[in-house]
């Protein structure tokens, strides 16, 4: 399973062609995990109530990672792994320890992000 992250949800909304087509045959096959603080972070920045109603959509309709406890695992890993003094903050340390629950690989490219995962832990399309 993959987890894409907040920038590459919204390439794969506005259509750019690196990240659209795979993004669609990642959702046709069932293959994405949704995470509770990235859409929450779409919605966050919809423009109209289209936009919200899009989204709430692929919310709806896509399997979850399991949220219960994770800004507590997430606060707890981030300071056992010195996190924030690598520019991670709490959101991406969620979405670390979301990707490590679930063995999924996250798709992103934070350069940040990507310097504290192993080669495991990122989808590369």
């Amino acid at each position: 399973m993959v987890i894409p992250d907040t920038a590459i949800w919204i390439d794969f909304f506005r259509k750019k062609p690196n990240v659209f087509q795979k993004m669609r045959e990642l959702l046709e096959n069932r293959a994405i995990l949704a995470v509770e603080c990235i859409f929450g972070e779409l919605l966050q920045g919809c423009k109209d109530k289209e936009e919200i109603v899009v989204i709430k959509s692929y919310w709806q309709n896509l399997p979850k990672v399991d949220q219960y406890n994770s800004f507590i695992e997430a606060g707890e890993t981030s300071a056992t792994e010195k996190f924030l003094s690598k520019g991670i903050g709490l959101i991406d340390a969620v979405l670390i320890i979301s990707l490590r629950r679930t063995k999924s690989k996250i798709w992103t490219l934070d350069k940040k992000l990507l310097s504290v995962l192993s080669k495991e832990e990122i989808y590369s399309p």
